[in-house]
């Protein structure tokens, strides 16, 4: 067979420091150990359904080892040999290996331990023969043990050389080789042999599937090694059809509670990219030896820039190198915050190796048993159940989206779209969302008016907060893409939605409307018809409860929507509000807040400046963010402190706007701003 019963190598175990440290306990103390010890061994139970017998027989002996070290604690000799202490060392250290190898097995995934049969049943007759070898030099008779404590050190020694054997293990793990091997070759599994196969593991349904998977998951994070973490992927592909083909689609867990999204995540400083600040998901390093998101840097550098975004430096070459370490590390966080991971880069590992074809066909026919399965469902119980498991696979990773989007599933999303069930409206967005995330999905839900349409229909009227929610979030991963701003910005709909769940709905879904907003505020032309409809004065009244968000939205806005931006923040008492900011908030809301004040100054002419140089203590509030702020939030202070300087000295005149921004594209020539009735 292709797939060689080797292909997998032994598990990476995760004992204690102290496991294979020989104790510094005095005599008495290292006997009363190793009795406390021994006694947790035996506590332990013997694996269930994999290696049941050799897990058994060590218990076994380390109950016989227990009686031992008792009587030895009962009747303590005042003084060991050394001989004897030396014993003792060591069986304290065989113990501990014991007790850590049955704890790792009996919690880790049913799966990925039978792939391991060779080399743990290796492991544990290796230790019986460590046992066996330290209890043949042990000095019984410089002990003066008692004639019944001897006899029973005879009995663990005769148990010792006895030999145990888990036949059927390696006759279940052969079959599970066999299967691998035949979806790699596009070979359909036989349902009565992937029906014994799991239910010889225990894996009797739906939710013991689902938690298979989470283990597997596990595993590919404690191993380091690419074939061995593509191996375990192929298993998951594995658990995941014969989830679905045994038991059906899993019921939808009823929960308000969403997966977390970047933006609700305190992201550290290190995993922010120094140019968009969120969440690096390709690190790249440049030549000046810094790292950024690969797309911001690839923009920032395709816009005609030559130089490092962060230190200034010229930039002697464009490679970009990967930051591998940095992205283990970024993945590592988003799984322990429950936050979806995927990096841009699509079916290519990082050292150039293809895609794990067998991983890649399971995938396939799991996808097509559900699609077809959801084109012959008739109620919609059946429907949810089978739209969630779509659901579940395409937030795995970009192959699963590839497969789903090429089956034909976008269509099918979208009659469930305005379905008065809210749960199955919840799970089609939820899944569009997902198949969002890759690139080539963008596309072709872009180019699909119905697909398209049906999304703002949730935007506008979703049946629950999280569908719209969701929805806003999917018109975020959608303007990703630049050309699609200028489209989606177009559309009215897509405004007035966007602002109104700004606006009127709970933390999370105005956060994800927010970043939609902010994706659209990039586009110039979708700009002037956010501020046409409201977005300046949505982000006065959002302030208070979404500072951060406020503030980012606000600078792009004014630094894009000109004149008209300029005057909605004046109605609006912005240069008020801001100057709150800066004193109370957090620094990267206080570098937004000074980003926007230097636009309003420059852009508003002499009569904004005013304004801001009124506020009492304003330079000694713009002093402490050079000296306590962010990197770009010292710099933004440090121009606004000219700019209020020059002001106060009588140089900001007629020509101060024009000077400043030779580059911009509207014309001002009084230092008045001319506000609209």
């Amino acid at each position: 067979m292709m797939v060689s019963r080797e292909a997998f190598p032994a598990r990476k175990r995760r004992p204690s420091v102290a496991a294979f440290v020989s104790p510094s306990f005095s005599d008495q103390q290292l006997i009363q150990s190793l009795f406390l010890l021994s006694q947790e061994v035996t506590s332990l139970n013997p694996l269930r359904i994999l290696l049941r017998e050799v897990s058994a027989s060590i218990i076994r002996k380390s109950r016989l080892i227990s009686i031992l070290f008792e009587e030895l604690v009962r009747n303590p000799v005042i003084r060991f040999p050394p001989s004897a202490a030396l014993c003792f060392d060591e069986l304290y250290i065989v113990l501990q290996r014991v007790k850590v190898l049955l704890e790792d097995c009996s919690t880790c995934s049913k799966m990925w331990l039978l792939m391991q049969i060779p080399s743990i049943s290796s492991s544990f007759r290796q230790l019986i023969v460590e046992l066996s070898t330290l209890l043949d030099i042990f000095p019984a008779r410089e002990l003066n043990l008692q004639e019944d404590v001897v006899e029973l050190l005879n009995l663990i020694k005769k148990q010792c050389s006895e030999k145990s054997a888990d036949s059927s293990d390696a006759n279940l793990r052969f079959e599970v080789l066999k299967m691998l091997e035949n979806i790699k070759k596009e070979i359909v599994p036989d349902n009565s042999r992937l029906s014994f196969i799991f239910q010889k593991l225990n894996l009797c349904d739906s939710t013991s599937c689902s938690n298979e998977i989470e283990n597997l998951e596990d595993e590919v994070q404690n191993q380091n090694d690419d074939k061995t973490k593509a191996e375990i992927i192929a298993l998951i592909g594995l658990v995941r059809y014969a989830k679905c083909v045994l038991y059906g689609a899993s019921t939808p867990r009823i929960t308000t509670r969403r997966q977390k999204s970047t933006t609700e995540a305190n992201i550290p400083a290190d995993f922010r990219c120094p140019i968009s600040l969120d969440l690096i998901r390709d690190p790249v390093v440049v030549s000046t030896g810094q790292t950024y998101d690969r797309s911001s840097i690839i923009l920032w550098i395709e816009s005609g820039h030559a130089t490092c975004p962060k230190t200034g430096q010229t930039l002697t070459h464009t490679q970009l190198i990967p930051n591998l370490s940095l992205k283990n590390l970024i993945a590592l966080w988003c799984r322990e915050q429950r936050i979806p991971f995927e990096s841009t880069e699509v079916n290519v590992k990082p050292n150039g190796v293809a895609i794990n074809k067998t991983a890649l066909e399971a995938i396939k026919m799991t996808v097509s048993f559900l699609v077809n399965k959801l084109t012959a469902s008739q109620t919609l119980d059946a429907v949810d159940r089978l739209v969630h498991e779509l659901r579940v696979l395409a937030k795995t990773d970009s192959d699963s989206r590839i497969c789903i989007a090429e089956v034909g599933a976008l269509p099918l999303l979208v009659k469930f779209l305005g379905s008065e069930n809210p749960s199955l409206q919840i799970n089609a967005i939820t899944t569009i969302l997902n198949l969002s995330i890759l690139e080539a999905n963008k596309i072709k839900i872009m180019e699909t008016d119905e697909v398209l349409n049906g999304i703002i229909e949730v935007l506008r009227s979703g049946a629950t907060w999280e569908a719209k929610g969701n929805a806003a979030a999917t018109i975020f991963s959608l303007t990703g893409v630049h050309g699609n701003r200028k489209k989606l910005g177009r559309k009215a709909r897509v405004v007035k939605a966007l602002l109104d769940l700004a606006r009127t709905g709970p933390p999370s879904s105005k956060r994800d409307a927010m970043m939609a907003i902010l994706n659209l505020a990039g586009d110039r032309e979708a700009v002037g018809k956010l501020i046409d409809g409201g977005v300046v004065e949505m982000i006065g009244e959002v302030m208070e409860s979404l500072v951060e968000e406020a503030m980012a939205l606000l600078e792009v806005v004014v630094k894009k929507g000109g004149l008209a931006a300029i005057s909605a923040a004046y109605h609006g008492s912005m240069v008020k509000k801001l100057t709150t900011v800066l004193r109370e908030g957090s620094d990267r809301a206080r570098e937004s807040a000074a980003g926007t004040l230097v636009n309003i100054c420059r852009k508003g002419g002499s009569e904004m400046v005013s304004e801001l140089a009124a506020v009492t203590g304003i330079e000694r509030v713009v002093w402490e963010i050079m000296g306590s702020g962010t990197g770009r939030g010292r710099r933004k202070a440090a121009t606004l402190l000219r700019i209020l300087r020059r002001w106060a000295a009588g140089l900001i005149g007629e020509h101060f706007n024009a000077h400043q921004h030779s580059t911009t594209t509207v014309n001002i020539t009084s230092t008045r701003i001319v506000l609209p009735a």
